[in-house]
C-alpha cells in the first residue's frame, strides 16, 4: 500500500482536478486575480493605501502578488504569522491584534531586522510592555493605537477617549505613534447592505475624528487605518482615511455572499470533496468534515455549513471526517461523484489545510503552501 508520504507527493504533482485526492482546497486562479485587481483599484480610486490582511490566505505567493499590484505591505493577526512573512522577505508588516507577552515582544523586535514592523497598542499595560522591550532597541517601534468604533472587542473609545493613551505612546522613548486603526467587525452581524454601509461610514468618520483630536493636541497622527471586507467600500471613501486593511476579499466566501458583498461566482475558494455515501434519497455524505470545512455558520444562521459551488445544496452537518448534505431526492448524486463546496469562512478554512491547489478550469497550475498555517501564537 502507498505510504502517507507517497500519497502527499502524488497530490503535489497532480496536474488535473481529477488526479487530486480529496478533500482538497482549491483556488480559482481567474477569480483570485479579479478579486485582487478590484480591491487594488478600489484603493487607488479612493486615494488610500492598501495593506491587506494576510491571515485570510497565510500564503507567501498571494502576499507577493498583492505587493506586485500595489499593496504597501501586509497585516497579520499573530506574532507567529509576522515571523513567517518577515522570514520570507516582506519588509512592511502590521500586527493588528494586541501582543503583550514579553517573550513574543522581544522575539519580534529581533525578527524584524531592517523591516518595518508596526504593532498595535490599546492599553496602558500594552504600552508599558512594548516600551520595556523597545528601550534597548536600535530603532523605534512604530505603533498604531487601536480604537473601538462599535465591535466592542478591543480598543480605546474614539475621539477624546483615545487622547490620553495617544499622549502616553507619543511621549514614550522607543515607541513612535504612527496613527490610529480600527476594525468594524460588527458589520458581519448586519441585517442588510444598507446597514453595512452605515457601519462603514461610521467606522471611517469616528476614526478620522479620533485622529483629528490627537493632532489638535500637537501629536502627529498620519495613519488612519480601517479594515473589514464588508465595510471597506464605504469607509475608504470617508475624507481623512488613509489606509484600508481588508483580508477576506482575496477569496470571498459564503458569509460575504450572505451579506450581499459579492455574488456567489466571485468566491475563489472551494473545497473539492467526494461523495462517499448516499444512505438515503435526500442525504449525501462527503469526505469533507469539520477538519476540512469550518463550523462557522455566520451571524445570520442562514448558511448551513457550506454550499455547493454553482448550486443550492447545503452542507447541514459536520462530524470530524464527514459532511452531510441535504439534496433533492431526484438529484443525480452518486458515490464517487465530486463536488466543490464554498466554505462559509475562508480564513478559518485555509488554516485547516497545508496547500492551496491553484486551478484554471480543470487544470492545476500551481500548488502553494499555507506557510503561516497554525501560527496562532
Amino acid at each position: 500500500m502507498p505510504s502517507e508520504a507517497a500519497a502527499a507527493a502524488h497530490a503535489l504533482t497532480a496536474t488535473t482536478l481529477d488526479e487530486l485526492e480529496t478533500p482538497a482546497l482549491l483556488v480559482d486562479a481567474d477569480i483570485l486575480e479579479t478579486n485582487l485587481h478590484e480591491m487594488q483599484q478600489l484603493a487607488s480610486d479612493a486615494g488610500v493605501t492598501l495593506r491587506p490582511h494576510w491571515k485570510t490566505h497565510k500564503c507567501v505567493e498571494i502576499a507577493r502578488r498583492q505587493i506586485e499590484l500595489g499593496a504597501v505591505g501586509g497585516t497579520v493577526a499573530k506574532a507567529g504569522e509576522a515571523e513567517v512573512f518577515l522570514a520570507a522577505g516582506f519588509d512592511d508588516v502590521l500586527i493588528a491584534t494586541p501582543v503583550v507577552d514579553p517573550r513574543k515582544i522581544e522575539r519580534l523586535i529581533e525578527a524584524r531586522g531592517r523591516a518595518s514592523l508596526t504593532v498595535l497598542v490599546e492599553s496602558e499595560e500594552g504600552r508599558r510592555r512594548w516600551a520595556a522591550a523597545a528601550s534597548g532597541a536600535q530603532r523605534a517601534v512604530p505603533v498604531l493605537l487601536e480604537v473601538d468604533v462599535g465591535m466592542h472587542r478591543t480598543g480605546v473609545p474614539p475621539a477624546e477617549g483615545a487622547l490620553l493613551l495617544a499622549q502616553e505612546i507619543a511621549s514614550t522613548p522607543g515607541l513612535e505613534l504612527r496613527g490610529v486603526m480600527t476594525h468594524a467587525g460588527h458589520a458581519y452581524a448586519a441585517a442588510s447592505p444598507a446597514e453595512i454601509a452605515e457601519i462603514g461610514r461610521a467606522e471611517g468618520e469616528l476614526l478620522v475624528k479620533t485622529a483629528e483630536t490627537i493632532r489638535a493636541a500637537g501629536i502627529d497622527c498620519p495613519v488612519v487605518s480601517v479594515g473589514s471586507t464588508p465595510t471597506v467600500r464605504h469607509s475608504s471613501r470617508v475624507p481623512g482615511v488613509t489606509e484600508i486593511r481588508p483580508g477576506n476579499y482575496v477569496f470571498h466566501d459564503g458569509i460575504q455572499v450572505d451579506l450581499g458583498v459579492v455574488p456567489a461566482p466571485r468566491c475563489a475558494l472551494t473545497v473539492l470533496a467526494t461523495v462517499t455515501a448516499r444512505p438515503a434519497p435526500d442525504r449525501v455524505v462527503l469526505d469533507a468534515g469539520a477538519k476540512t470545512l469550518t463550523t462557522d455558520r455566520g451571524a445570520s444562521g442562514r448558511l448551513g455549513l457550506g454550499r455547493v459551488h454553482a448550486g443550492e445544496e447545503l452542507v447541514v452537518k459536520l462530524s470530524e471526517e464527514h459532511g452531510i448534505m441535504r439534496v433533492d431526492p431526484d438529484a443525480s448524486y452518486r458515490v464517487g461523484d465530486r463536488v466543490r463546496i464554498v466554505p462559509n469562512h475562508a480564513c478559518v478554512t485555509v488554516n485547516l489545510h497545508d496547500h492551496l491547489y491553484v486551478a484554471r478550469e480543470a487544470r492545476i497550475e500551481a500548488v502553494w503552501g499555507v506557510a503561516a498555517r497554525g501560527r496562532v501564537a
